[in-house]
């Protein structure tokens, strides 16, 4: 038992890792790209891939302990999604006073993660058929 829990650990760390390097690359591609943006779009842009991505993982109903699913969606994409950066942002904007900022940021994320994460499903449920 410990041995499967070890492995398993171990699993979702090597995903976590490559997530986080691959939030930290993608991230920082987009707001390079959007040089004079104020807006985080770089914390948009990976959180709606990963959004997109677990969506289109979660039609496939792996097993809740299978290794491709722990390393997938909970290392991967666990570690490549920024929630946390998502909230600080929308923290940092409200007291900066940029309150119609703060809220667009929450309204446009929300929408365009739970868009991705349905579009996703769909698309991982035509391919599971």
């Amino acid at each position: 038992m410990q041995n499967n829990f070890m492995l398993q650990f171990l699993t979702v760390g090597a995903g976590g890792f490559i997530g986080a390097g691959l939030r930290f690359a993608v991230g920082s591609a987009v707001q390079r790209a959007l040089p004079a943006a104020a807006f985080p779009y770089g914390t948009l842009a990976v959180n709606v891939i990963g959004c997109f991505l677990i969506g289109l993982l979660a039609a496939w109903r792996m097993p809740m302990d299978s290794g491709p699913r722990l390393f997938l969606m909970v290392g991967l994409l666990g570690g490549f999604t920024t929630y946390s950066a998502f909230a600080l942002e929308t923290l940092t904007m409200a007291q900066q006073q940029q309150h119609g900022m703060a809220f667009a940021s929450v309204a446009i994320k929300t929408v365009a993660a739970l868009g991705a994460v349905w579009a996703g499903f769909e698309l991982g449920r035509l391919f599971a058929n």
